[in-house]
């Protein structure tokens, strides 16, 4: 075999070999789409009041409240669901890093992003003072009538044409 013979040959086979390559990663790519379009987070209140399911894509599949419901502080409860709201949506992209981690192995952008999950949602939930909500007066909205007297329209009276 000649030399340009062989030099092509080795180039003929690099193609093959990056085209094994590259399907073999557009498969890995398919599977960690469809791994990430049926991912969903899940998180229940430490007091088991609420129990939230969202999607991949962040949006709340589901809320759940237990039997206590009934004897929860409205407040307490606003603030519990919205908590517990943020807590699924985070285990949502955490599981979501797991698939792409799956697929693609460690690397220096999943870790910052899943350290920035932490840094912004913690892995604690916020622990705010329950505030008694606090009976709210009504606002009295008292409205004045003025009568207008008009004088009345004489002939000599300019008035603007605008």
């Amino acid at each position: 075999m000649t030399e340009s013979a062989d030099i092509l040959l080795r180039r003929i086979e690099a193609i093959d070999t990056a085209a094994a390559d590259n399907r073999l990663r557009a498969e890995s790519y398919q599977r960690m789409a469809e791994g990430l379009k049926d991912v969903v987070g899940t998180a229940t209140s430490g007091d088991g009041v609420v129990t939230v399911v969202a999607g991949s894509d962040g949006a709340v599949r589901s809320i759940t409240f237990g039997a206590a419901v009934r004897t929860t502080d409205p407040a307490a409860l606003s603030s519990t669901t919205l908590r517990t709201i943020a807590s699924a949506r985070v285990d949502a992209a955490r599981r979501q890093a797991e698939v792409v981690r799956s697929v693609l192995g460690d690397t220096k952008l999943l870790d910052q992003v899943l350290a920035e999950d932490r840094r912004g949602f913690g892995d604690e939930p916020p622990h705010e003072p329950l505030r008694e909500p606090q009976a709210i007066a009504p606002r009295v909205v008292r409205r004045e009538r003025r009568v207008v007297e008009e004088e009345p329209e004489t002939a000599y009276q300019s008035r603007p044409a605008w």
